[in-house]
């Protein structure tokens, strides 16, 4: 098959190597000067997506739509445009508008770091083409869960997916860097490690219960952990944000009562 991957990023080379080990004919497009040993450069837009079977777009995300737009005069019916940019789910229904009619577009989302998992990265597809991207990604290791939805659904699965997961990074990196400065990091971190290899479920129920049941107390906490934190000279924004959230759950709690 002849696939383009236009960003040639460290994610786009790692799926444009893994896709020429299975043998398909493979293209290369970036603007930029990125080295590329072995993978052929398109000189051109036209070039790049013009003879393409499968097109995928690993650029950021603010180029979603403008790369859809430059490669919409020639694309071919029937070819595969998988966008695969941290684009917001309006922005991949979009597609829809700036895509030809004859494009088959699939809005793919990225559930885990490429640079780590390489090819091997868990995907989620939705949208028209999204059962071709799985069929075309599956036979290079990657494991790929096709939502049955419109552009966008993929994406919106990763942003809800995104508040946990860099949401639980930045609180973890608070916490250790608090800890650090106190004197106490290894004792933070078992306190971390135990919370997170406990019973992933009951975890989220007693998080939501505890934190509505015991919102004005917590805040008051919150409060006086974000006052320790800058006093120890480190961040404290996460804990004031987790301050102001249980603020507003215990006025919440005020207001229906």
């Amino acid at each position: 098959m002849r696939c383009t991957v236009i960003g040639l990023g460290e994610a786009g080379r790692i799926y444009a190597r893994a896709l020429q080990g299975l043998g398909h004919d493979v293209l290369g497009y970036d603007v930029a000067p990125i080295p590329t040993p072995g993978l052929p450069r398109a000189a051109s837009m036209a070039e790049a997506v013009g003879q393409a079977d499968a097109v995928i777009v690993m650029t950021t995300a603010r180029a979603s739509l403008p790369v859809a737009r430059d490669a919409a005069p020639h694309l071919s019916p029937g070819t595969l445009y998988a966008d695969f940019t941290s684009a917001a789910p309006g922005a991949k229904l979009a597609l829809e508008d700036a895509l030809p009619a004859g494009a088959v577009a699939a809005d793919v989302a990225i559930l885990g770091p490429v640079i780590s998992l390489g090819a091997s990265t868990p995907l989620m597809a939705a949208g028209p083409g999204a059962d071709r991207t799985a069929d075309l990604l599956r036979p290079i290791g990657a494991p790929v869960e096709v939502v049955h939805g419109a552009l966008g659904d993929a994406m919106a699965h990763k942003l809800l997916r995104s508040i946990v997961m860099k949401g639980l990074a930045a609180v973890v990196c608070e916490a250790v860097e608090a800890g650090r400065r106190a004197g106490y990091e290894d004792w933070v971190r078992g306190q971390i490690a135990a919370e997170l290899s406990g019973d992933g479920q009951s975890t989220i129920d007693r998080f939501i219960t505890g934190s509505a049941k015991h919102a004005s107390r917590r805040a008051e906490e919150m409060a006086a952990v974000a006052d320790y934190c800058q006093a120890l000279g480190a961040p404290s924004h996460m804990s004031a944000a987790a301050r102001d959230s249980l603020r507003g759950l215990a006025g919440s709690a005020l207001e229906s009562a």
